[in-house]
């Protein structure tokens, strides 16, 4: 065997003792609910900006102001 050979065997068999130890890798699948919660915030942010505005001083500083909302009193 060549070393690299031996190095791999010798890699294997230890991850394969830690797999006995620990157990197998977590694996889920892609129907968590992971997706769905990021999907939630991003579109949660998404309303948050659509309600700002964005502007830009005569320095070139941006910044952002809430939009003028039909029926809200100035």
């Amino acid at each position: 065997m060549a070393k690299d050979e031996k190095f791999v065997e010798s890699f294997r068999q230890s991850t394969g003792k830690l797999r006995h130890v620990l157990g197998p890798a977590d694996q889920s699948d892609g129907d968590s609910d992971e997706m769905p919660r990021a999907e939630e915030s991003a579109r949660r942010s998404r309303e948050q900006l659509s309600q700002l505005e964005q502007h830009t001083d005569s320095e070139g500083h941006h910044y952002a102001v809430e939009k003028d909302q039909p029926g809200q009193a100035p």
